[in-house]
Parts: C-alpha cells; structure tokens; sequence
C-alpha cells in the first residue's frame, strides 16, 4: 500500500467511477484499474466487484474509505496551518487569562487585533491564575495573563497591568454617600473578600488590622467578577478591580475609591525559552494598549456613577 494507491482510490470512491476519477486525477484509466487492482492485492481482499464494466465498491471499501476520508481531512488541516503559518508566522494563539480581564480588556484588544488579522484561530480560556501559570509552564498556551501572587517557577513573566482597587457597593447601602472609603468605615460591615492568597487581599487585611477597622467577611471567592455580581445582590460589599465592575455599573453596583491606595497588579507570562511569533508581539501590543488605557472607547469613567452628598453614614 502506497500513498498514490489511495489517492487513487478515493478518487473512485469520491467521484462514482474509474473513468471520472482517471479524469480527476488526470492519468488513463487503465492506470486507475491497475492502481486498485494493486491496492487489493496488498491489502488481501477486494474493493470492487466489476459488473459489466463498471467497479461496485464492495462493504469493505466504504468501511476503508471512511478512514481514508479522516485521513484527507487530516492533511488539509496541515495544509491549511501551513499557510497560515507561511503567510502570518503562526496560524492559532492560545490564551490563558484570569477572569478579572477575559471580560473587558482581553475581548478589545481581540476585536482590535482581529481586524488586521482576520484569520488567526484564537483559543481563549478564563481561569484562575495558578492554573494560567501551570497551562503556560507546560507550553500548552502561548500567554498568559495572571495575578501576581503566583509562582514564577517555569514561565517568563514581566509586568503587565495595575489598576487601583475600588470598594463595590450596593445601591442603598449605608456607605453610598461617602465620597471616599476608608477601612474603618467598613467596620463590622458584611464583606465578600477575595481568597486568602491573593496579593491584593493579604495587602487589604494588613491595612484592615492596622486601622482597628475590620470588615466582617460573610463570603470569599477568587474573582472580582463573583464580587460584583454578590454585591449586586446585596450580601455586602467589597474590594474589585474597576474594569471588573464594568458590566455592573448599570445594575445596581456602585464603585467608591478606598483610601489608602491599594493595587490589582497582573502578569503577563510566556513560556520559557521561546521567542514569540510576530503575531504574537503584534496582540501583546494590543492588550497593552487597553490595559493602560490608551484605547478604550468603551470603557466609562470608574466612578462616573459616584452620589457625593457629605460624608455622612448611617
């Protein structure tokens, strides 16, 4: 058995018969017979039942041909990632992204990088940091973006984004007339906190215990965007990312800034030893462009929705 044997053979099967598929592939048909007839023979058992001139496929060859055809299949696939490939430098990029960016920045900066390059398949997957870290490490994706308190261990990794924490509250929450939130402001108050491992949290717990005011933590989850959408509902308030807060900004969310300062910081990863393609530069300039706000039309001002009466709390 040999690669022109069964090209020739699912030219009979795919075009119905031998004088078709002899025009197909442009060779005689007596060609085309002694190609099956060869195939059959190192194969042990017949494909075709010749009735009056003409070859019927026997059971066997559309139970052959079926693994021919996957195997067609196969190749243009390789076919087509090799031009993308020859034409872009790389074909497909895989994206691994902590869930506080797979819904505002990394989706503009997409739609900006598509535009120019309309046919690169993108994979993009919305998970927690560490497991961004393991997916990038092991080479199965080509970026990551992660939060900061991850092990570096296997992954180039450098700065990416720092987006000041804002406190998340609900409309008519006995905070929403102050103009800025201090932590003891949130005394005893129901808080859903970030996990314990999060840099940005370990930071808001020193601050809480340095300031006497601690927050009464009711919930914890690893994403900003399980805070807003619990803010939302009324179970408390707490620390998110301003870009998370976007989509609930309309909702019933309400973004105060929190004094002291304290930062949301991202990583941006790319397994090791491995230069970038140049699409790969080209979308790692987009999402750096809409991390730092230099493109971002879509993007309202974090507290545009801010109700400044005083400072008085009841």
């Amino acid at each position: 058995m040999n690669q022109r044997q069964i090209e020739v053979f699912h030219a009979v099967m795919t075009n119905g018969t031998a004088s078709r598929a002899a025009e197909v592939l442009r060779i005689s048909q007596p060609a085309v017979s002694k190609a099956v007839q060869e195939l059959e023979r190192s194969i042990g058992f017949p494909l075709f039942d010749r009735v009056k001139s003409r070859m019927l496929p026997t059971a066997e060859a559309r139970l052959l041909h079926r693994e021919v055809e996957a195997s067609f299949i196969s190749m243009g696939h390789l076919r087509s990632a090799a031009a993308r490939i020859r034409d872009f430098g790389s074909g497909e990029i895989r994206i691994a992204c902590l869930s506080a960016l797979s819904t505002n920045i990394v989706p503009r900066a997409l739609h900006a990088f598509q535009k120019t390059h309309p046919n690169v398949a993108i994979t993009l997957q919305a998970r927690m940091s560490s497991v961004v870290r393991d997916l990038v490490a092991e080479g199965q994706f080509d970026i990551g973006l992660a939060a900061d308190e991850i092990d570096l261990t296997g992954v180039d990794a450098s700065p990416f984004a720092t987006h000041k924490a804002c406190i998340a509250l609900y409309e008519g929450h006995p905070l929403e007339h102050i103009d800025v939130i201090r932590p003891e402001d949130l005394h005893d108050r129901p808080f859903i906190a970030l996990a314990p491992e999060d840099t940005t949290r370990r930071e808001a717990d020193i601050m809480f215990e340095q300031s006497g005011g601690m927050p009464r933590t009711v919930i914890e989850t690893p994403y900003s965007t399980t805070i807003c959408a619990m803010v939302s509902a009324g179970l408390g308030c707490g620390l998110v990312n301003p870009l998370t807060a976007e989509p609930y900004l309309n909702a019933g969310l309400i973004l105060k800034p929190f004094e002291p300062s304290i930062y949301f910081r991202t990583l941006l990863l790319m397994p090791p030893n491995r230069r970038p393609s140049r699409l790969l530069k080209e979308l790692v300039i987009e999402l750096k462009n809409y991390s730092n706000g230099k493109i971002a039309p879509q993007q309202p001002p974090p507290f545009s929705n801010l109700k400044r009466s005083g400072r008085s709390v009841s």
